[in-house]
């Protein structure tokens, strides 16, 4: 038998006096090259600089070979450690990987008072029978299985449905998580994702006893908001605006917050929304798209609009806050403040769709009134059409290990890790994305998806891209940091 050649003979020469991490980049407009390392280190290269970077023919001891650097493009004899730190980056930056699972979500009715076209849930009337609503049974189940999370700090957030229809059930979930929680000494956090229509004195002295924050929904002013949000009355935004005033009186201006989405009446007035939420004294918006889910989808509001018109829309508008605040008001986009985190910080942002592998399940687990359990929101809402394969288990049998390390959510996770998809793995934006398995199970059939044909690809290529280009603008760019550095 021959022997093998000593390995020497194997390897290339190299006498460059560096040598590579890992980057993916784009070619811009301009001609130019934005790179990113897979911690997320970015720069702009002209294509001589990026082949000189590639062939190894970088000056050593030149402006350019010290940048790269210092950002972890190269390592030489004096910067071993970038490997090290390329690998702590990328450890803090998949942070939800190792804190499992922080937000508790409860579905306590599905009942609503409301009859939103654009709902991503299978709602049911408010005189429907509480057939429809979780017991105290099921919440005991639930709530061993939140102290079971390893997590230092546990959110419980009611939803719905309308929560306050079974206000009971939530009062008693509240008041035996503080009662287990004196042996598990976790921070807990209770918010109620609520229309406010049922707000009442009462509920908010309950609220205000156990620092409950409330989350609720405004689409904008009164004729557009009434018109998403139909209710019996048509006042819904009357109430709504009550409440919101009822509940910071109680509770204080930062315990209370609010959401719209993005009807197709929603989509031309953005700026009109953006007035609506300065003029009831919010601290920024949050611009949803719609999902294709539940009634959005029955009522084809799901399909009214593309991402592109979604996108050409929102561009015009972050211009138009980028001005407010350039006027001495601070006034932020939170899901621009989200991504301009995700570039300009090392940390790793908590909201769910800029995580990959997804953190459906590693950062959120959610209770169904019946029992049944899923990694995300969007799960349970894809069982309500009638899909349970996103249902992860059943509280009448299974503790959290068992969730956790579920067929379904591991499969979830093993197909959302962007750097091993063959459709990612070479995107240059990939450290500041996420993945939404759900909506690719969806439109597509698997929970990565063809990323040719994903609107949340596009939706993420459109904003990422647009941020890098407002960082170029000085005074831009330091609105950008104050959010990405000052929200949460």
């Amino acid at each position: 038998m021959s022997k093998f050649r000593e390995e020497s003979e194997f390897r290339a020469e190299n006498t460059s006096p560096y040598s590579l991490l890992p980057f993916n980049f784009l070619k811009l407009n301009s001609g130019k090259y934005r790179v990113v390392t897979l911690a997320g280190d970015y720069t702009e290269l002209d294509l001589v600089d990026l082949r000189a970077l590639v062939d190894g023919e970088l000056v050593a001891g030149s402006d350019l070979y010290l940048d790269l650097r210092s950002k972890g493009f190269i390592f030489d004899s004096l910067s071993k450690n970038n490997i090290a730190l390329t690998s702590i980056k990328l450890r803090t930056k998949m942070a939800h990987v190792f804190h499992l699972t922080s937000l508790h979500m409860f579905v306590i009715s599905l009942r609503c008072d409301h009859s939103c076209p654009y709902c991503q849930v299978s709602r049911q009337n408010i005189d429907s029978n509480d057939v429809f609503d979780m017991t105290e049974s099921t919440a005991d189940k639930a709530l061993d299985v939140v102290f079971s999370s390893p997590s230092k700090y546990i959110k419980i957030e009611f939803q719905g449905g309308e929560p306050l229809l079974n206000f009971d059930l939530l009062k008693y979930i509240v008041r035996r998580a503080h009662k287990l929680n004196e042996n598990y000494k976790r921070n807990l956090d209770f918010v109620i994702a609520t229309n406010l229509a049922m707000i009442s004195e009462e509920i908010l002295e309950f609220c205000k006893q156990f620092g409950i924050n409330i989350s609720t929904s405004l689409d904008g002013p009164k004729a557009l908001h009434n018109g998403n949000r139909p209710r019996p009355g048509k006042n819904s935004y009357e109430k709504t605006i009550k409440g919101i005033n009822l509940c910071r009186d109680y509770l204080g201006r930062e315990k209370v917050s609010a959401l719209m989405t993005t009807s197709p009446n929603s989509l031309l007035q953005f700026r009109e929304i953006v007035d609506e939420y300065l003029a009831q004294g919010f601290e920024g918006v949050f611009l949803r798209p719609l999902s294709p889910y539940g009634y959005a989808v029955k009522t084809k509001w799901a399909e009214s609009y593309s991402i592109e018109e979604w996108l050409e829309e929102y561009k015009k508008v972050l211009y138009y806050i980028l001005d407010i605040n350039m006027s001495g008001h601070p006034f932020i986009e939170f899901y621009t403040a989200l991504v301009a985190k995700r570039i300009l910080k090392p940390s790793y942002t908590g909201y769910v769709d800029l995580q990959h592998p997804t953190g459906a399940g590693f950062s959120a687990f959610l209770y169904n009134y019946d029992g049944k359990v899923y990694s995300s929101d969007e799960g349970r809402m894809l069982a309500e059409m009638g899909d349970k394969s996103l249902c992860i288990g059943d509280l009448k049998q299974d503790s959290f290990l068992d969730l956790i390390c579920s067929d379904q959510l591991k499969a979830q996770v093993g197909e959302s890790f962007g750097y091993t998809s063959s459709s990612c793995e070479q995107c240059a934006y990939l450290p500041y994305c996420g993945s939404e398995p759900t909506r690719h199970h969806v439109l597509q059939g698997d929970f990565m998806g063809n990323k040719i044909y994903s609107p949340f690809c596009k939706r993420q290529m459109g904003v990422i891209g647009h941020v890098f280009e407002l960082l170029e603008n000085d005074s831009y760019r330091r609105i950008l940091e104050a959010w990405a550095y000052d929200s949460t």
